[in-house]
C-alpha cells in the first residue's frame, strides 16, 4: 500500500519521533552485544582467510579487481585507471563522525580513506584523493596497525573508504590485526561498481557493505563516469550479491551497526541519478526493509562545472520529490538524518503553500 508525504510526516509525529530510533527489524538475530563475533574472525579460525589473501593478490599480476579489468601487472609496476600501486596509498585514518549514525555511534566511524579510484567520478567531492592520488604508501603491516590504532580510540568499526583497487592489501591487513586483537566490524564503503566474482572472495570477511547505487541510466554512468556505462547493471548485480551475503542491517542495544547492508543513492540536479528507478529497483528486488540512505549532499566539486546538467546544487523540491518516491514505493527503512531533512523540506513548503493562500 502506498502512503503520502503527509501520511509518512504524520506518522512520524505520532510515533513520538521513533523513525530516528533503528529499524525494528535491525536487531533480529541479535540479544546481547557479547553473541556477536567478526565475519573474518570466524574465517581464520576455520582456516580459510589466508587462501582468500593469496586469491586476492594473485589478482594483481594482471590486475582484474574491478569490472575494468585492465590487466595491468601492479606487482610489476603498472598502473590502470585508477592509477594505484601494488600497496597501499592511504591519506588519512581517523575517526569519521559524518557517516550514518549507527556506523558512528559514540565514539565514530574508523575511516581509513584509501587514494586512487576506479570510477573516477567527474563531480567527486574527495578529488584529491580519489583523482590526484594524494596520500602516503603503507606496507601491510602498517595497514594492521591503523585499524588496531582506530580500534584502540574507540571507533566502532573499520570503514574501508573506495576499497576495490586494494582489496588485498585489506584482506592481509585484517588477518594480521585479528591476530593482534581486531575485533570490530569491518565496513566495505565502495562506489558500487564491483565484480560478483571479487565480492565472493569477500563472503565471510566483510560485516558491513555500505555501497552507493550512483546511476540507473548507463548513458549517465558513462557520461560522469569515465566510460563505465556497464555501472547500472553492475551495481545491481553486486548489491544483490551484498545483500546475499550480509543480509538486512542488524545493530547492537546501543544502535552500533554490526552487520548489514547500508545503500546510499546521492540525488542529482535534473533527475540524472535515475532515483525514481533506483527506488523502484531496490522495491522489487530487496526486502523494503533495507537501509536505504537518499543523499542530498551534492555539491558542485571538482570537474562538474563543465556539465550544465550538474553544475547546480539540487533545489528543496528535488529531494522532496526523491524522498517520496522512496516512501510510495513502500521502502521502511529510510535513514534517520535524511527522515530529518525530508520533514523539515516539507514543513517549509507547507508554510509557504498556506502563505500562498
Amino acid at each position: 500500500m502506498e502512503i503520502s508525504r503527509r501520511e509518512f510526516i504524520k506518522s512520524s509525529l505520532i510515533l513520538g519521533g521513533s523513525l530516528f530510533l533503528p529499524h525494528r527489524s535491525l536487531y533480529a538475530a541479535v540479544q546481547k552485544r557479547q553473541q556477536w563475533y567478526p565475519a573474518y574472525g570466524k574465517l581464520e579460525e576455520e582456516g580459510r582467510l589466508l587462501e582468500r589473501v593469496e586469491q586476492a593478490y594473485s589478482m594483481l599480476e594482471q590486475c582484474e579487481l574491478c569490472p575494468r579489468q585492465c590487466g595491468a601487472n601492479r606487482k610489476n609496476g603498472e598502473v590502470g585507471l585508477c592509477r594505484a600501486p601494488a600497496r597501499v596509498l592511504v591519506y588519512v585514518a581517523q575517526p569519521h563522525f559524518g557517516e550514518e549514525i549507527s556506523l558512528v555511534g559514540q565514539h565514530g566511524s574508523g575511516t581509513i580513506f584509501f587514494s586512487n579510484c576506479n570510477l573516477r567520478c567527474v563531480f567527486c567531492q574527495n578529488w584529491p584523493i580519489a583523482h590526484e592520488g594524494h596520500g602516503r604508501e603503507y606496507d601491510d603491516e602498517r595497514l594492521a596497525e591503523m585499524m588496531l590504532y582506530l580500534q584502540k580510540i574507540g571507533c566502532h568499526n573499520i570503514n574501508l573508504v573506495t576499497p576495490t583497487h586494494v582489496m588485498p592489501n585489506i584482506l592481509s591487513a585484517t588477518r594480521i590485526a585479528f591476530h593482534k586483537g581486531l575485533h570490530i566490524p569491518l565496513v566495505y564503503n565502495t562506489s558500487g561498481y564491483e565484480r560478483v566474482e571479487i565480492l565472493k572472495i569477500l563472503d565471510g570477511i566483510v560485516d558491513i557493505y555500505l555501497p552507493d547505487m550512483k546511476y540507473m541510466d548507463s548513458g549517465k554512468a558513462a557520461k560522469y563516469s569515465a566510460g563505465a556505462s556497464d555501472y547500472p547493471e553492475v551495481s545491481k548485480k553486486a548489491i544483490l550479491e551484498m545483500n546475499r551475503q550480509v543480509g538486512q542491517h542488524v545493530v547492537d542495544q546501543r544502535g552500533v551497526a554490526l552487520r548489514g547492508l547500508m545503500i546510499r543513492h546521492l540525488v542529482m540536479p535534473n533527475k540524472v541519478a535515475g532515483t525514481e528507478k533506483f527506488v523502484r529497483w531496490v522495491a522489487e528486488n530487496l526486502p523494503k526493509s533495507s537501509y536505504v540512505n537518499i543523499m542530498h549532499q551534492y555539491k558542485v566539486e571538482y570537474k562538474a562545472y563543465e556539465y550544465p546538467e550538474i553544475w547546480r546544487a539540487i533545489t528543496a523540491q528535488e529531494y522532496l520529490e526523491a524522498m517520496d518516491l522512496a516512501v510510495e514505493s513502500g521502502l521502511t527503512n529510510l535513514d534517520p538524518r535524511s527522515v530529518a531533512v525530508y520533514e523539515i523540506y516539507a514543513r517549509k513548503q507547507n508554510r509557504k503553500t498556506r502563505t500562498a493562500r
